[in-house]
């Protein structure tokens, strides 16, 4: 069985913040762009840092994608997916799209 994602709507992910639903949400952008802005609770994640993603967060802890437009995003949930958490989620439309919808939900 191919290890699978699904799809989150921006929507959908704006209500789980606002419930305060636990979940981690992981940015798969370049460092600088992260540091320019980045939605409200996510860490960065990169080559350096995805270890400790996988060793230190639990396998039911719903993990949310995010890169620039929905993309790369996907790539990156199913290799999580692979790593064995149930619950993996790639953002559609990304950051950019995030940032476009919600501007007052972006940290700086």
């Amino acid at each position: 069985m191919t290890p699978s994602f699904e799809h989150l709507d921006p929507t959908t992910l704006a209500q789980w913040l606002s419930e305060r639903r636990p979940l981690q949400l992981v940015d798969i952008r370049d460092p600088l762009s992260f540091a320019q802005g980045h939605i409200p609770g996510s860490r960065h994640l990169d080559n350096t840092t995805v270890a400790e993603l996988v060793d230190k967060t639990p396998s039911d802890t719903p993990v949310v994608v995010v890169c620039y437009h929905g993309h790369s995003s996907q790539q990156a949930a199913s290799w999580l997916a692979g790593q064995g958490f149930d619950e993996v989620y790639s953002l559609d439309g990304g950051f950019v799209d995030w940032a476009h919808r919600r501007p007052d939900s972006v940290e700086r």
